[in-house]
């Protein structure tokens, strides 16, 4: 059984691979530490199982599951998450995931549910496997000639007699994105977007043309192109996060004419206003406090808490401040400073551990930070906490 965890801490990622490992050495761990290293692997590998942090920088593990379910859905998903993020699980279990982990993990419950995944797993008979090989395979190559065909490439010869007598008429679909960034999460989000959507209005299939554009040929059988269209993009507004431009063909009955409408899709393309994806401030600044929360003790800078969001990190530190009246800083120090009081207070840690747990692997640093909000050292604070008991 191939197992794909996803987790942007590379604790959580290390220790369930050890655990998987020393109690089913006949299993294979890949690791990813975020969605687009995740979609990498779903692309290249074959993934029985994915077990999948929910909130992540980029895109959470909800929606990793999502956009997934069309090109893999014989993967069975479990999801991890922390107690605060319970609705989470919650909402991942009636999208489809097989079970949930919270954090931490117990490893005798990670054991337990290997187990039961890889008993339902080995059920698959090994011809379904190959069947869906042979299925992909005929996929790729069919995607491969359409796209040069659309082009206007050379095909070698390759008769598409087959192709025109299953589609007699249809559309196309064009989604360009623009991004300066690596585009594969993109392409990999719209392409399993179009195919569902395609799927639930009729027929057809997408292909990526170049590094920022994907075409989709699509047979209607049910409802509008206006629906699809309106229902594609609402979609991809949800998922991308990048600006895009969503392109819709007239009714085609000329295979001939496909290279000629391409061609003219992408000039247009030029004058078309992109969609953004605009994520409301206050739910923004919600699922930033759940994943400060639950992280507080990594390390945690406001670029990297900003991207879980997908928020520019200038404008969500002025958002933060709206939301809670407080910098992100501030807020961060307080949270921490709270939490290590706790612990001086209740347990008999050294003042080393308790700096570490609550994010400041220096002690030093930690001592000095505690002098100054609080007014006393850690150890000064517990000795004054025992005599008030």
């Amino acid at each position: 059984m191939n197992i794909l965890v996803v987790d942007d801490e590379p604790i959580i990622r290390s220790g369930i691979q050890r655990t998987i490992e020393r109690a089913f050495p006949q299993h294979r761990v890949v690791l990813a530490e975020g969605p687009t290293e995740a979609v990498q692997r779903l692309k290249n590998e074959l993934i029985d199982l994915v077990l999948t942090d929910v909130l992540m920088p980029g895109m959470n593990g909800l929606e990793l599951m999502e956009v997934s379910r069309t090109l893999h859905p014989d993967a069975k998903w479990v999801v991890i998450s922390a107690y605060s993020e319970f609705e989470y699980a919650k909402k991942a279990v009636r999208l489809g995931a097989r079970d949930y982990l919270l954090k931490p993990i117990g490893k005798d419950i990670l054991v337990e549910l290997i187990k039961k995944m890889g008993e339902e797993i080995a059920e698959r008979n090994v011809r379904a496997k190959e069947s869906l090989l042979l299925k992909q395979n005929l996929r790729f190559l069919r995607e491969a000639v359409f796209a040069r065909w659309a082009s206007g490439l050379d095909l070698g010869g390759i008769d598409l007699a087959s192709f025109t007598e299953s589609y007699p008429d249809f559309h196309l679909l064009m989604v360009h994105v623009e991004s300066d960034t690596d585009t594969k999460l993109e392409h990999f989000i719209v392409e399993n977007v179009m195919n569902e959507l395609i799927a639930s209005f009729g027929r057809g299939f997408v292909a990526s043309i170049d590094a920022k554009s994907l075409l989709g040929l699509v047979k209607l059988e049910r409802g509008s192109m206006a629906g699809l269209n309106e229902e594609l993009r609402s979609c991809l507004k949800r998922y991308l996060k990048k600006p895009f431009q969503l392109l819709v063909s007239s009714r085609i009955e000329d295979p001939s004419r496909v290279p000629e409408e391409v061609q003219r899709m992408r000039e247009s393309s030029e004058y078309q206003v992109y969609d953004h994806y605009a994520s409301g401030g206050e739910q923004a600044v919600e699922v930033a406090l759940q994943y400060i929360k639950a992280r507080y003790g990594a390390e945690l800078s406001l670029e990297k808490v900003a991207s879980v969001v997908y928020l520019n990190p200038a404008y969500f530190s002025q958002l933060f401040k709206q939301k809670t009246g407080q910098g992100f800083k501030e807020y961060i120090t307080q949270l921490r400073l709270e939490h290590a009081m706790e612990m001086l207070g209740e347990s008999e840690l050294k003042v080393g551990d308790i700096a570490e747990r609550v994010g400041y692997p220096d002690v030093r640093h930690f001592s000095q930070v505690f002098r100054k909000k609080i007014g006393s050292t850690p150890s000064e604070y517990r000795e004054q906490t025992k005599s008030r008991c």
